[in-house]
């Protein structure tokens, strides 16, 4: 059976069969394809909006519920309206928005061996949350694995967000990006890419030991899948921006290390402060020697993961933390606190939104 010889198509119930045609039609803009019998009409099949429905007086059911997307004013806000047969209609933007989520501060932390629980999210990955609160819906912080590694059963899609990473903490993993050339782009760890705003990408492969952590803002956001792109699709303008947001790849063994904010630590600049036009900026920081002093910032978003080493949190007003690799933690604005105790191996990975803050060194 191929597509022509198949057709799908909504039936609401009709007591009056000319009102609802009318409402349809003239108010919502659905048009007649089909009516009969021509004697006393009881069924009529009207389309609109990508949606056939099936309106009909003999069908014993519920009146239900449809939802128009659309752009254009008149769509866009309007409050739902009630067909002759019962039937709501809903209106909602066909574009989804990322809504302005202010942060909710807080410090806390997330321990990988407090067994927070791995769940199994898009493409069949396993996710574990690092910050439960996600400080009010502002942002979401995902330590993700594929345990087996192997071909990813992922499609073209892309993400409705203000801001997205990916970093690759263990292992390696190849995905395609729009107009990033005829080739796959191989992550390995230590390497990081910003998805620009509705960037499309496909996860293609990863090695059996992957694990990328992921941050998005706000928390919640759309992923549509994209049946039309096929990726790779050639090398576009490398200046091009999405949403005013360039795509950026940092590689690790092409960074130079320099000076951390805080002293005591060397850091690689990923390049993503200016690939945002400073909506982030994210860093790898190292212990490099000495004791570092107590620190306070005045970022919004601040957050924190452990990839190798150990260190000590300490802040103000709260107890010391031991951590360890998996472990992140995520400071207010405003509070002080030091990293004590580092090992010589101990590498952070810090996000901090918006991308240019101030660091005081107390």
């Amino acid at each position: 059976m191929t597509d022509q010889t198949r057709r799908a198509e909504v039936v609401l119930p009709s007591k009056k069969l000319s009102d609802d045609m009318g409402f349809f039609g003239r108010t919502l803009g659905f048009r007649l394809e089909t009516i009969y019998p021509a004697d006393d009409p009881a069924v009529a099949e009207m389309s609109g909006h990508g949606l056939r429905i099936r309106l009909d007086r003999t069908a014993d059911l519920p009146p239900g519920r449809l939802r128009i997307l659309g752009d254009e004013p008149r769509w866009r806000g309007a409050a739902p309206v009630t067909a002759p047969n019962g039937t709501v209609i809903e209106f909602a933007p066909l574009t989804p928005e990322v809504p302005a989520v202010d942060p909710v501060p807080e410090f806390g932390v997330r321990r990988l061996r407090d067994n927070a629980p791995w769940v199994i999210g898009r493409a069949g990955m396993q996710y574990r949350d690092l910050i439960p609160s996600r400080l009010g819906g502002s942002i979401i912080a995902s330590h993700i694995r594929i345990p087996d590694g192997g071909p990813v059963p992922d499609m073209v899609h892309y993400h409705t967000v203000g801001f997205q990473l990916i970093f690759c903490y263990r292992g390696w993993v190849d995905v395609l990006y729009e107009d990033q050339g005829d080739g796959m782009l191989r992550l390995t760890a230590g390497d990081c890419v910003i998805q620009p705003p509705e960037i499309r990408h496909r996860v293609c492969h990863a090695s059996p030991d992957i694990e990328v952590i992921e941050i998005g803002v706000p928390a919640e956001h759309v992923t549509t899948i994209d049946h039309e792109m096929v990726l790779p699709n050639g090398q576009g303008d490398p200046a091009r921006e999405w949403q005013g947001q360039r795509f950026v790849h940092h590689i690790r063994d092409r960074a130079p290390w320099q000076p951390f904010r805080i002293p005591g630590f060397t850091c690689q600049d990923t390049g993503i402060a200016a690939g945002t036009g400073g909506v982030a900026n994210i860093q790898v920081a190292r212990f490099d020697t000495g004791t570092s002093p107590a620190t306070r910032h005045d970022s919004a978003i601040h957050f924190t993961f452990l990839m190798d080493g150990t260190m000590v949190l300490q802040a103000e007003g709260q107890p010391d933390h031991a951590l360890g690799p998996g472990d992140a933690f995520v400071i207010p604005p405003g509070l002080a606190a030091r990293y004590a105790d580092c090992t010589p191996d101990l590498q952070l990975l810090e996000a901090a939104l918006p991308g240019r803050f101030r660091t005081d060194i107390l």
